[in-house]
């Protein structure tokens, strides 16, 4: 891998519709390789960054190898929102209620 390919100056934009969804652009593309029903379920993208990635320098909670490629092969990589852990989504489960006060 030849030192340009081992960096990628990208621009990272969040949606407003969707908590935690990003597209990670090529910075000199942007918006350009994202297909039109993509766009529309992102909704109208907001600037969070713009970084140098590093095939040496991991990301928090992507592989950078793996948004490298997908921006060089389709000019951009989807990050989608965390799985919600069964814990949480236990917390708006109705629950069966008894009247007996607690102590």
């Amino acid at each position: 891998m030849s030192a340009g390919e081992q960096r990628l100056l990208c621009e990272v934009v969040k949606s407003p519709r969707l908590d935690e969804m990003y597209l990670y652009l090529d910075k000199a593309r942007g918006m350009a390789a994202v297909p039109q029903a993509l766009r529309e379920r992102f909704g109208r993208p907001i600037p969070v960054m713009t970084l140098l990635l590093r095939a040496e320098r991991p990301l928090a909670r992507v592989d950078v190898h793996q948004v490298m490629a997908a921006i060089r092969v389709q000019g951009f990589y989807l990050q989608m929102p965390p799985a919600k852990e069964g814990y949480l989504l236990d917390l708006f489960t109705p629950r069966d209620t008894d009247d007996t006060p607690h102590a």
